[in-house]
């Protein structure tokens, strides 16, 4: 898909831009870029879905002890 290939990162939701971050981490950015979020397999999908809930929580928890 075109639109994914030039995602501007600075537009982007914070929890998309986390996404597109995490893809990244993971190799899979390219994939994203040229197939959109469709091409991932559902294991790729899982784990970038496992990846942001254990970050929410982490910057949960760190916002819980800093007040």
């Amino acid at each position: 898909m075109e639109e994914n290939k030039n995602v501007d990162f600075e537009k982007l939701e914070p929890h998309d831009r986390l996404k597109y971050e995490i893809a990244e981490e993971l190799g899979l950015l390219e994939k994203v870029r040229e197939g959109g979020w469709k091409a991932l397999s559902s294991r790729e999908t899982g784990r970038i879905g496992g990846m942001i809930s254990r970050r929410r929580k982490a910057l949960e928890k760190e916002q819980k002890s800093a007040d």
